[in-house]
């Protein structure tokens, strides 16, 4: 089947503040929360987002299977042996929902032989959405605005402003740090530091800790039809092509250390 990323993209966008809407009706109420296997957290936003999600993308009609992070943690992973699947994380930044920061997102992305070529965050408490399609255009929009099209910036030479994860900064990414010019070093949640590569807030985002393809998929997309891009960087137990573009599609799902790049 072949499809248009760009229409796909917008798509995306419009599933994912459907579902923000139904996760800010349980953020706005007393919730409960619930610890998977993993120890990480789960509430009943994640849960029923999804299963939200996953019907839309079903009624989308294309037959693409889905790896969505809660099913996965109840066993159900898909056959993606055709190289074409959804990435879905209903709900990256629960930390950030439980502690009712502002700072989660949505996420859908399409992936195609390993890339993320389509995507969409949103972002329920702040009211924003940004979607983009590879190759071709990234854009955002305030709720109920106009989108406008978004692009990272050139890089200033004499240093970088950074975005780091508000949850998971240790000492591996401050050691990485140790050789980078820094003019800034901005702290934030989720798949929101991806958005804010790719609309030129920042310069980079360096991971140095565990993350799964879905917690970063849909803003990996945003980030490359914005002109940005992720590459493998060294250390961690997830073996990986240091330098080399972030692939999908790993056994496990799980990524290697990475950065995130604008211009």
């Amino acid at each position: 089947m072949i499809i248009d990323r760009a229409e796909l993209a917008r798509q995306l966008a419009d599933i994912t503040e459907e579902a923000g809407r139904l996760i800010l009706d349980i953020y706005n109420s007393e919730f409960e929360t619930r610890s998977k296997d993993d120890s990480s957290p789960v509430t009943d936003a994640d849960e029923k987002a999804e299963a939200l999600i996953l019907e839309r993308l079903a009624a989308l009609g294309t037959g693409i299977p889905v790896v969505a992070e809660e099913a996965v943690a109840a066993g159900e992973v898909p056959d993606i042996a055709g190289g074409r699947f959804f990435l879905v994380d209903p709900l990256d930044g629960t930390k950030e929902f439980i502690n009712r920061n502002g700072e989660f997102t949505v996420n859908i992305a399409l992936i195609e032989q390993s890339e993320p070529v389509a995507g969409a965050v949103h972002l329920p408490a702040l009211g924003q959405t940004y979607w983009g399609a590879w190759p071709g255009a990234a854009w955002r929009r305030a709720v109920g605005g106009e989108p406008e099209p978004i692009t990272v910036r050139p890089a200033d030479h004499d240093g970088f402003v950074v975005v780091a994860s508000r949850s998971h900064r240790d000492q591996a990414t401050d050691d990485y740090l140790k050789d980078v010019p820094v003019l800034e070093l901005v702290s934030a949640g989720s798949s929101l530091k991806l958005c804010r590569v790719a609309e030129g807030q920042a310069d980079m985002y360096p991971r140095l800790g565990r993350t799964m393809e879905w917690d970063i998929a849909a803003g990996h997309a945003v980030l490359m039809a914005a002109g940005g891009k992720i590459q493998v960087i060294a250390g961690g137990d997830v073996p990986g092509d240091v330098g080399q573009p972030l692939r999908y599609g790993k056994p496990g799902f799980e990524n290697p250390y990475f950065v995130a790049r604008g211009g």
